[in-house]
């Protein structure tokens, strides 16, 4: 039974929201600066009132977490390099980075400065927590759709911290997998510039509907679970809600910790200030399915209005007294009086009177019980008096006002000592400009969903297929001459044993090429001896990403598809690279699946279904049993610009509902086919993404 009381960890968009975080009882916020922000559309904070922010937080015993969580471009590495520095300056207490070539940067510029992975990075197995662990990461920020079980494992599995999401909007893809608001509108999730597309009307079975829309997270009632589980943090979603969304959610929280349930004031609060239909828990007790999904409608809107917001306020208008101290007041004759006041972590300030000095008493000396009522004046401050030691030397007349001037004094020295408590070395680095890479090879790979694959793909370099494939399908492929790897599921919610034991026997078959679209599966992969191969699931976007994969012992890795081809073509590093040259790419990677918002349930979709967005256009969806890819409604083609540029060593055709590849005969007749297939996209090779 863990007995460390579970952090409760509060969204911060600005600094009301700061105010309101603190004041409500929370034990650390979270906050995203002017840049590198994944909430980019939240006020956030600049190098001036992050500085602020983090004394306030810090004088109230209250830590920060700064996010530095998107994908970051070659020409970016020197502003996220000064930010780092700023907040290291700063004194924040962790960087949240969803980017490991960032994390490997901020590791170079502030050593000591805690690192935690962010939900972005999509971990959610034990295995990409322990790789967390294993690249200096001190807490993993778990993917929303876990459920207890698998929570509970991988927080077992090592030492680093785990952080659940217990309150807030929940994405219907797994985070860092999202990239629809990107290819509809160049509009980045991964980079804080999500469009919210998934909120938008959908409709799957001819029923109309907002088939990607769920209602938003909460589980605050299952605290004392999660920390019973040893989960360190307790996560609240909503950098970009309103301050009193921030105090309600906040205080429910507090309740549930200490109290072991929320009052019905402070529920009622929390469900008016911002709902999707109400709450789903459905992710944490398995219950997937039609309940999860949710959208505002005009009863969840009118709910919040400026008599619940200002009934809001009033709970959090006044600082609370949440950091204990003590005083030591001492005053001799011909001495100026001095004030210590030292906090519950030793934190010391001490003050003396300036341009006073205590006199002897003609009538009445000063009394020890008149100092003590002056001293416990500390309204307005977070300051709570538990001791406060007197010495008064014999005779001592010292006036009222030098009194509270001093407490004034010491406790501004004390706000400022205690705001300073992070010391970090810095070093000021430049991020290199890189030489731009040149291909030595030009390979092709190809990407099956079977074992049914044409002839005419023999002459690949290699051939991944699905890792549950038949042995004996394997051999016979194997036996023709094709050069086979092995695609590990993007999703591996509570598979990690399974996957282990099936990379064994494909080892045992002479297969140890893997290609891997998630850290857990990279863990995985590496820990059975197989050659390395990143997927675009990775999000590989700088240089110092592709420095970190070969250091590693990446063999070469997809490039994500949210960068342009002269970002391609000017990035550095040795690892050979390639793009995703053909294929219907993945907009989402989803665990509860779009049928499931018109009740269609798994044994009448197939594995595959179909949704039409408001203009009419129809999406595939495929489903393995474990999770879903929500796909493009037309294949991306650069078959060109992949074959012909000099910083590319392979191309990647990713099929995925493709009819036709078990009957193509040579390489020509598919790319005949692919080339006369009809509309296809550049997809974000031409345009980018902001």
């Amino acid at each position: 039974m863990n007995n460390k009381k579970i952090e409760i960890l509060a969204p911060c968009g600005g600094i009301d929201s700061v105010i309101a975080a603190v004041r409500s009882g929370a034990d650390a916020v979270y906050m995203g600066a002017k840049t590198f922000s994944a909430r980019a559309g939240a006020e956030n904070f600049s190098d001036e009132e992050l500085v602020q922010a983090v004394k306030y937080c810090h004088a109230c015993g209250v830590k920060v977490h700064l996010t530095v969580n998107t994908i970051v471009f070659d020409s970016e590495l020197e502003g996220v390099a000064q930010l780092i520095a700023s907040a290291a300056r700063a004194g924040v207490d962790a960087l949240i980075v969803q980017n490991i070539g960032v994390a490997m940067l901020a590791k170079r510029i502030a050593p000591s400065l805690p690192l935690h992975a962010s939900t972005q990075l999509s971990i959610h197995t034990p295995g990409g927590a322990k790789l967390m662990w294993e690249l200096g990461f001190s807490r993993v920020v778990l993917a929303r759709e876990l459920n207890r079980e698998e929570i509970k494992k991988i927080a077992e599995s090592c030492p680093i911290e785990t952080e659940v999401f217990v309150h807030g909007a929940l994405c219907m893809s797994v985070s860092g997998q999202c990239y629809f608001s990107a290819m509809l509108g160049s509009r980045s999730g991964n980079r804080g510039r999500c469009a919210q597309t998934c909120r938008l009307p959908f409709s799957v079975g001819g029923k109309k509907g907002c088939a990607l829309s769920l209602k938003d997270n909460s589980i605050i009632d299952r605290l004392r679970d999660l920390q019973s589980l040893g989960v360190t943090s307790a996560k609240i979603e909503g950098r970009l809600k309103r301050p009193e969304y921030v105090a309600a959610a906040v205080k429910a929280c507090v309740q549930s910790r200490d109290n072991g349930f929320v009052d019905e004031k402070t529920a009622a609060q929390l469900s008016g200030v911002f709902s999707r239909t109400g709450f789903t828990d459905g992710y944490y007790t398995s219950k997937r399915g039609y309940e999860m999904f949710g959208y505002r409608k005009k009863e969840d809107v009118v709910s919040a209005t400026e008599k619940l917001f200002s009934e809001i306020r009033a709970g959090y208008k006044d600082e609370k007294k949440r950091v204990n101290i003590s005083m030591l007041f001492s005053a001799e004759v011909g001495k100026a009086p001095t004030l210590s006041v030292t906090g519950e972590t030793g934190t010391t300030a001490t003050a003396q009177a300036k341009g006073v000095v205590c006199e002897k008493a003609i009538n009445r000396p000063l009394d020890e019980e008149k100092v003590r009522r002056q001293l416990l004046k500390t309204g307005g401050t977070p300051y709570n008096v538990t001791e406060c030691e007197i010495r008064l030397g014999r005779d001592v007349s010292l006036p009222l006002s030098a009194i509270n001037e001093l407490r004034r004094e010491a406790l501004g020295l004390y706000y400022e000592g205690s705001a300073n408590i992070n010391k970090y070395e810095i070093n000021e680095i430049i991020p290199e400009k890189f030489e731009p890479h040149k291909a030595s090879a030009h390979k092709r790979y190809a990407r099956f969903t079977s074992t049914k694959i044409g002839s005419g793909f023999r002459d690949l370099d290699l051939c991944f297929v699905p890792l549950d494939s038949e042995p004996e399908e394997l051999k016979k492929l194997l036996k023709k001459g094709f050069r086979l790897g092995v695609e590990i599921p993007r999703a591996l919610f509570s598979r990690e044993e399974k996957v282990r034991k099936k990379l064994t026997e494909l080892n045992k078959l002479g297969i140890i090429d893997a290609l891997c679209n998630n850290h857990g599966a990279v863990y995985l992969a590496r820990e059975q001896g197989f050659v390395l191969h990143g997927g675009f699931g990775l999000n590989f976007t700088n240089t110092p990403d592709l420095e970190w994969a070969l250091s590693f012992g990446f063999a070469d890795a997809e490039l994500s598809f949210e960068l342009r081809e002269e970002q391609i073509n000017t990035l550095g590093g040795k690892l050979p690279r390639g793009i995703i040259s053909y294929g219907y790419l993945p907009l989402m990677l989803t665990r509860n699946c779009p049928n499931k918002s018109a009740r269609i349930s798994c044994r009448d979709c197939g594995g595959r279904g179909k949704m039409k967005d408001r203009l009419g256009k129809t999406f595939i969806f495929t489903c393995g049993g474990f999770a879903t890819e929500v796909l493009n409604t037309v294949p991306v083609e650069e078959l060109g610009f992949a074959s012909s540029s000099p910083a590319l060593d392979f191309e990647s055709w990713r099929f995925s509902v493709e009819n036709y590849v078990e009957n193509v005969e040579n390489i020509h007749d598919f790319s005949s086919k692919c080339l006369e297939s009809g509309e296809k996209t550049h997809g974000l090779y031409k345009r980018g993404v902001i």
